[in-house]
C-alpha cells in the first residue's frame, strides 16, 4: 500500500472511532502520532522541496543578467567604438585641412562639426545604459515608446548583425505615450528582443527577420509587437511560457 494510501486509511478509521466503537482510546492514540509523524515528514520534504526551488530560480535569475549584461556590454563597446573611430578620422582630416598651404576652414570646421555630433552619439549610448542600472527610486512617469524602441534597438545593432538578422519596424507615425518606470520598459523590450534573436539562431533555410511594431490604439492604449520568423513556441510548452523562470533555452543553465 502507498504512503498516501496508509495515511488515507488511517483518517478513515480515525474518522470512524469518534462516530462508533471502532478503535480503542489506545489505538486511537496510535495511530493519530503515526498520522502526525508522516505528515510531519511530507511536510519537511516539501519545505526542503520548496528551498530548492527557490535556489534553482534565483540561480537561474542569475544567469539570465549574466547573460542580458554580456550581451549590452558587446553591443554597447560597438555602439561607442563607432563615433569614437569617426572622431579619430574626422580629427585626422581636420589636421591635414589645417597643414595645407592654404588651410581650408571651411573642411576644418565641417570636421569639428563632426566630431562633435559623433561625440553626443557616444554620450547618448552612456546615458542610456547608465539609466538602465539606476538604482533610484522607481517613479512612473510619461514615456516615449518609439524613442524608448529605437534606443534599446540602437544597443542591439551590432548583435543583430553578428546574427544576420533583419530589423524590420513599424512605429506609429504618432509617437505614443504611456505612464510608466523607463527603465523597466527597456528591460522588457531589451529581453523581448535578445529572446527574439535566440529564437532565430538555428534558422537558416529562411531569412531571419525581427519586426517590431508600435500602435496606438483609440482607447488610449498603445500595443507594442516583437515577431521574430524562428520556429515558433512548441506546442508542449504553450501553458507554461508564463510561469516564472520558465525556459526552452537548452543552455539556460550554461
Amino acid at each position: 500500500m502507498s504512503s498516501l494510501g496508509y495515511l488515507e486509511g488511517i483518517v478513515a478509521r480515525v474518522r470512524e472511532s469518534k462516530a462508533s466503537r471502532g478503535l480503542s482510546d489506545r489505538d486511537t492514540k496510535d495511530e493519530f502520532k503515526s498520522l502526525t509523524l508522516a505528515f510531519n515528514d511530507m511536510l519537511a520534504e516539501l519545505a526542503a522541496a520548496r528551498e530548492r526551488e527557490i535556489a534553482d530560480q534565483a540561480r537561474m535569475a542569475q544567469q539570465t543578467l549574466l547573460t542580458t549584461m554580456g550581451q549590452m556590454a558587446a553591443s554597447t563597446a560597438h555602439e561607442i567604438n563607432q563615433p569614437l573611430a569617426a572622431i579619430v578620422t574626422n580629427g585626422n582630416a581636420g589636421l591635414r585641412w589645417l597643414a595645407n598651404t592654404t588651410p581650408d576652414l571651411d573642411e576644418v570646421r565641417s570636421a569639428l562639426t563632426r566630431i562633435v555630433n559623433d561625440g553626443h552619439r557616444a554620450s547618448q549610448v552612456i546615458g542610456t545604459i547608465r539609466s538602465m542600472f539606476k538604482k533610484d527610486a522607481q517613479k512612473k512617469a510619461p514615456v516615449d515608446l518609439n524613442q524608448l524602441i529605437q534606443e534599446v534597438l540602437a544597443l542591439m545593432q551590432s548583435e543583430l548583425q553578428n546574427q544576420q538578422v533583419t530589423l524590420q519596424t513599424e512605429l506609429g507615425a504618432k509617437s505614443p505615450q504611456v505612464l510608466g518606470d523607463r527603465v523597466q520598459l527597456q528591460q522588457v523590450f531589451l529581453n523581448l528582443i535578445t529572446n527574439a534573436i535566440d529564437a532565430m539562431g538555428s534558422i537558416t533555410e529562411r531569412p531571419r527577420i525581427l519586426r517590431v511594431k508600435s500602435e496606438a490604439r483609440k482607447s488610449g492604449g498603445v500595443v507594442v509587437t516583437v515577431e521574430d520568423s524562428g520556429p515558433g513556441i512548441d506546442p508542449k510548452g504553450v501553458d507554461r511560457i508564463f510561469e516564472a523562470f520558465y525556459t526552452t533555452k537548452a543552455k539556460a543553465w550554461a
